[in-house]
Parts: structure tokens; C-alpha cells; sequence
């Protein structure tokens, strides 16, 4: 039993606040919840043809949920009462807290609440379509079921909108969040996850408060079999104030949040329809679909259209294996062209054997099978010449045992009454095609590593940039290969003896000394180089030959997940290129090679029409010491090299830009 339970789940529900608390009993007589339902007010005898209480010390017992619907300096001494009464717990629905400048309000709603939990504040409140129990002061689009998914959403709005999908979603509950003050993300979802009728839970996150805690739900999450989708906000905006480096703006944004939820095994779309068919997914198949998947449409427009739109999220269809064509031949002769996606044209229409075998036949040799199917408008004409093609679909899944999805390429041609008919057959129809093939590859998701977390993060702190000098030295009592070099405060002071030239010549005290004229390469002397106005020191190197690639391993301290590291081409066209992956430590060189294959000019990297391959496998080893120095270091705030000289055997950081306390 967790704290959340007599909150999400009540036998009797207080509300405070004539209008809204009025809502609240509405609604919760609607869903036909069995409970009492105490209206709490000062002057009213009745509110919604119920008992009116002056006061919570009237009721009956301490109830299991409120819902205070009061001004937010009324709701603290609610909030205070409630707690010392032993209630189960709270709605908060009234703003002007933190969200409004006043975090010093909120922190008073806190010590009031104590051990007592309470959504929000600034919060619509939670609906369980279980029970019947609504702590919620407005209409809502959900009925009664037995087993659905969760939503969860920092945002009312978002959640409320997504409450009225029409998609045949079956939804169990619908929370908000609101502000968090005191009941995180990862403790509600978690509360709702122990409900075993709740199949998976959608997320809707504006940010997330505690990145260890979450980590751990998701593993909850899939050990019990259960898919999470969530679509995080604020892509567009770089999650924290982009600093010298490159690496700050490469990696700002949404980099290091999908790449933490990517880590931890939780698939991340990027609209409320996506979500809801993902969900779809889920609640009738669970997570992980397999990636071999086919598609088969009576139209070769159909299957050029499913082709063209599964490119950008990379879905994988297969060729046809030899048996597979046999067997499909046999049935639809010469004139389809037997491939994957398969035009299977009409011959077979309106045959519900032969529809049934091709439909089969094709499924078998594949993880999932993509129907396309757009029945006609009921309203003005007869889709049932549509229903041997819809049954052969049920029948396919049946015989194969594989995941079969009706999907219409246009999300009206569908209809939610024949998508809950087809999920009582444990079909989930899928509405519209490119939202449906960002479901599919959401589903395919591949489970995180059980016991990773990021590490703990920490609050942007003041820092100071180290020298390159300074910085190089750093790296290299870390293993990582650096060029000789000297360095001198002046021109005249530099002493060269034991280098060999080529040598680069660089100006200290920059961020960006390409940008700032202060590096000269190529130099077999010194004589005749002029001083570099606004440097602070001089470095001298030999220049690093034979390198076959630049690549930029950055690495900083995140306030929300720790420590990221960006890993990408580098050279000073590092932005300009923008080809870059995004982890979360810790991490192994295996993941960093695994993901430095998901760059664009990877192939640039890998012998692409027979150049030289670069020796990526000592840039992960980089990459995974310096990891281990800012994990081992926690004054160090960032460590950026730009580039690394790859070559056929081996990697040199040749710049560095490091920051710490």
C-alpha cells in the first residue's frame, strides 16, 4: 500500500468550495461513484441535493481525498486541518503559487501538508474510471472501464484535451501534477502502476523533478510488463544557458531529455495523437513490438505511401522470403507484384478464405503486419463490403500469433465504435498513418538497462575556465593522448627544443580561438609571428597527423539528469554540421559506439566508399575516461575537445575547453 492509495482510490471524497465543489458531485454522480460524496461549507445546508457540513471537523471521519476548490490562502489552513485529521490526501486546485512568483506560498502549503500527500497546487485534480471517483470540477470525455491506461500530466490542459480523444482508448485514470510540490511524477505514476488494472500510463512532462527516481519507475514499469510513452516539452528551448562551449548548444534542448528516457527504456512521441495510439498499443499488446514488420494495402498508392512516410522513423520491412512469395502466389498469381509493402490489388476482395490466406501468409514471416483499410463513411454509404477484409485481419493475428494493425490512413475513416470492436478481438486498430507508424516505432523501444540511473544532478554553479594548458594537462593524467607541447606567457618565451614541426601555434584565455584569430597551423618556426592581442599565455603544439576524421566529445553536468555526454563531428563546423548524439552517464564504450552509429555522416567515419576507417573505439575510450573524471570530480562543471584527430589506430585531443568550480 502506498501513501497514494486512499487519494487515487477512496471510499469517501470531501469538497470544499460552493461552485466547484458543486462540479465534483456532479461529476462523480455521473460515474455512479458508490462512496459518499460530503460538500463542506460555512452557510449552505445543501449543495448538489447533498448535506452541506459547516466545517471538516463535522464530518463524519477524516475523509480519504478532498478537493479543496477554495482561493489559495484559504487552501493552506485546509491543508493544515486535513493533515492534523489524518485525510488521505488532497487536490489543490487553486493557482497562484510558484507558477505566479510566489515560491515562498507554496513552500507554507508544503510544511502544511506534512506526511499528508496532495496534488498540485494549480492542479485539475484526478479521475478514476475504476471506481467511479472523480476529485474533478469539469467535464471530461472518459466512461467506465475495467482495465485502461494511465494519463499523467503537469499540464491541465494538455490532459483534459487528450480526455477527449475519440480513438478507443480505454482509459483508467487521468491525473495532474500540477506545481509538485509535494507529490512528484515518479510517486504518481508509480502509485498508478501498482494498480493492476492499469495496463500503461502516458506522460505528459514539462520537466522532471527527480531523474533517479523516475529511472527506477521505469524500471518498475517493465518488470511488470507495462509500456510508458511520454512527450516531454520545451524541445525548442536549451535547457539551460548555453555557455562557451560548443557542446552547450549541440546539446541543449530536447537532446539529453530523449536521450535519458531513451536510456531508461521509456518511448517518446512528440504529439497528443501519437501518444494515444501508442498507448493503444500497449494496452493491447504491451511494449516492444519486434522491428520486422510488413504492410499490405490493395493499392500500390497505398504501399508507396506507407514506404515513403515509414522512412523518417526508420521502420524496418523486410524482403519477402521465398516460401512467404510462394505461398502468396499461389493465391494471387502473377499480375501483384509480390513485395514488402505488398500491393495485393482486388482480386481477392470480398473473399474471406483467400483474404484471410494472403493476409496470413504475409503476417507469418513478420514481427507485425500494417493493414491499410479506410472503410467508408457509414453516414452516407455501406462499408460492409469492408467486413471480410476486417475479419480476415482478426483471423491473420489468430492463426499467426503476431501483431496485426488495421490502420486508416485518414484517422476519420475509421470510426471509435469499430476500433473498440476490434479491441474486444485483441486488434488495435491504429488511426491515420503517419501517426500511426510514429506509434509503431515508439513501440519498439528497447527496454532499458535494469539498475541504471543517472547519477545525482546539482544546480548550475559559478565556474572558471582552465587554460588549455591547464585543461590538456587534466586530460592526460586521464589516458587520454594529447600533442607535445610547451607554453610560455610571452611570444619570446616559448622555447621549442624537443618538438617537431609542424607545430600549431595558440593564443590562451579563449573560449573559441579559431573565431578569436588565435590559432596558426602549419608553422615549422616562430620567427616573424606577431603577438596575439587579448591572450594571456601562449601554447605550442606538433600538429597531430594522419588523422582521417574530427569528432567533438563534450561532456557537462545537467541539472536535471547529471552528467550528459554529446558526442558528435567536430572541427569548427561542429554547429554548422549539428550531427551529434546525446548520452546520460554512466555509460560504456559499447553504448557510446552503439550510439555514434546513429550520426548521420557515420558512414564518413566508417570507410565509406574506401576511406580510411576511423579508430571510433578510441574515441568511446576517450569518451568513457573523461566520463569517469567528472564523475570522480565534482568540481568539474564541463570538459568539451573539439576536436579529436581520429586516425587508423588511435585518437588525440587536440583542443580542449574544461570548466570547473
Amino acid at each position: 500500500m502506498t501513501r497514494l492509495d486512499r487519494l487515487l482510490r477512496p471510499r469517501h471524497i470531501a469538497v470544499l468550495g460552493a461552485g466547484w465543489a458543486l462540479n465534483v458531485i456532479e461529476q462523480c454522480r455521473k460515474m455512479g461513484f458508490q462512496g459518499p460524496v460530503w460538500p463542506v461549507h460555512p452557510t449552505k445546508a445543501e449543495i448538489g441535493g447533498l448535506k452541506a457540513y459547516p466545517s471538516l471537523a463535522d464530518l463524519p471521519e477524516a475523509p480519504d481525498a478532498t478537493f479543496i476548490g477554495v482561493n489559495r490562502f484559504a487552501t493552506l489552513d485546509v491543508v493544515a486541518e486535513l493533515a492534523a485529521m489524518g485525510a488521505g490526501g488532497a487536490i489543490c486546485f487553486a493557482s497562484g503559487w510558484t507558477e505566479a512568483g510566489e515560491p515562498e506560498l507554496q513552500d507554507k502549503l508544503v510544511a502544511a501538508a506534512g506526511d499528508m500527500p496532495i496534488l498540485g497546487p494549480n492542479c485539475y485534480g484526478v479521475i478514476n474510471y475504476l471506481d467511479g471517483a472523480l476529485l474533478w470540477p469539469d467535464q471530461h470525455g472518459g466512461v467506465p472501464v475495467t482495465s485502461g491506461v494511465a494519463l499523467v500530466s503537469q499540464s491541465s490542459n494538455i490532459v483534459i484535451n487528450m480526455g477527449m480523444q475519440q480513438r478507443g482508448l480505454p482509459v483508467a485514470y487521468v491525473a495532474c501534477l500540477g506545481n509538485a510540490a509535494v507529490v512528484g511524477l515518479a510517486e504518481l505514476t508509480g502509485a498508478l502502476l501498482d494498480d493492476p488494472r492499469v495496463t500503461a500510463v502516458g506522460l505528459y512532462i514539462e520537466g522532471i523533478d527527480d531523474a533517479p527516481a523516475f529511472a527506477a519507475l521505469a524500471q518498475k514499469a517493465r518488470a511488470m510488463g507495462k509500456g510508458v510513452v511520454a512527450i516531454k516539452s520545451g524541445k525548442t528551448e536549451l535547457s539551460r544557458t548555453a555557455a562557451a562551449s560548443h557542446t552547450a548548444s549541440l546539446a541543449g534542448g530536447g537532446a539529453a531529455s530523449s536521450a535519458f528516457l531513451r536510456q531508461v527504456g521509456v518511448a517518446e512521441v512528440n504529439s497528443p495523437s501519437e501518444l494515444i495510439e501508442t498507448l493503444k498499443i500497449f494496452h493491447v499488446h504491451g511494449p516492444q513490438i519486434g522491428r520486422r514488420l510488413c504492410s499490405l494495402s490493395c493499392s500500390g498508392g497505398e504501399a508507396g505511401l506507407v514506404a515513403d512516410l515509414a522512412a523518417p522513423f526508420g521502420l524496418e520491412f523486410p524482403p519477402v522470403p521465398q516460401a512467404t512469395h510462394d505461398r502468396l502466389f499461389a493465391v494471387l498469381g502473377e499480375i501483384p507484384t509480390i513485395s514488402n509493402p505488398l500491393d495485393y490489388h482486388t482480386f481477392i476482395w470480398g473473399d474471406g478464405p483467400k483474404t484471410t490466406e494472403v493476409f496470413s501468409a504475409m503476417l507469418e514471416a513478420y514481427d507485425a503486419g500494417i493493414y491499410i483499410i479506410d472503410a467508408p463513411r457509414a453516414d452516407r454509404c455501406d462499408p460492409s463490403g469492408y467486413d471480410p477484409a476486417f475479419q480476415a485481419i482478426i483471423d491473420a493475428q489468430g492463426a499467426t500469433g503476431k501483431v496485426a494493425f488495421p490502420v486508416a490512413s485518414m484517422a476519420e475513416n475509421f470510426g471509435e465504435t469499430r476500433v473498440l470492436g476490434m479491441m474486444a478481438e485483441g486488434v488495435c486498430a491504429l488511426l491515420g498513418l503517419e501517426t500511426a507508424l510514429a506509434a509503431i516505432k515508439a513501440a519498439q523501444t528497447a527496454p532499458g538497462l535494469d539498475g541504471w540511473g543517472p547519477v545525482a544532478a546539482r544546480a548550475p554553479r559559478e565556474t572558471r575556465m582552465l587554460s588549455e594548458a591547464e585543461g590538456k594537462a587534466l586530460l592526460a593524467g586521464a589516458g587520454v593522448a594529447v600533442p607535445m607541447s610547451v607554453t610560455a606567457a610571452s611570444l619570446t618565451k616559448l622555447d621549442l627544443a624537443g618538438l617537431t614541426p609542424p607545430f600549431a601555434l595558440k593564443g590562451l584565455g579563449f573560449a573559441h580561438k579559431t573565431e578569436a584569430g588565435a590559432v596558426r597551423l602549419g608553422l615549422s618556426t616562430l620567427e616573424g609571428q606577431a603577438e596575439m592581442p587579448g591572450a594571456t599565455g601562449y601554447l605550442v603544439e606538433e600538429m597531430v597527423t594522419g588523422a582521417v576524421a574530427e569528432v567533438l566529445v563534450g561532456l557537462r553536468r545537467d541539472p536535471v539528469y547529471g552528467v550528459t555526454l554529446t558526442l558528435g563531428m567536430g572541427g569548427v563546423a561542429a554547429e554548422v554540421l549539428a550531427d551529434t548524439v546525446t548520452l546520460v552517464l554512466p555509460v560504456t564504450e559499447a553504448q557510446v559506439l552503439e550510439a555514434a552509429r546513429g550520426l548521420r555522416l557515420w558512414p564518413l567515419l566508417d570507410g565509406y566508399r574506401g576511406r580510411a576507417k576511423a579508430d571510433m573505439a578510441a574515441v568511446a575510450a576517450i569518451a568513457v575516461r573523461l566520463g569517469a573524471l567528472m564523475l570522480a570530480d565534482e568540481s568539474l562543471e564541463e570538459i568539451e575537445i573539439n576536436p579529436v584527430m581520429v586516425r587508423e589506430q588511435g585518437a588525440v585531443a587536440v583542443d580542449a575547453l574544461v570548466r570547473r568550480v
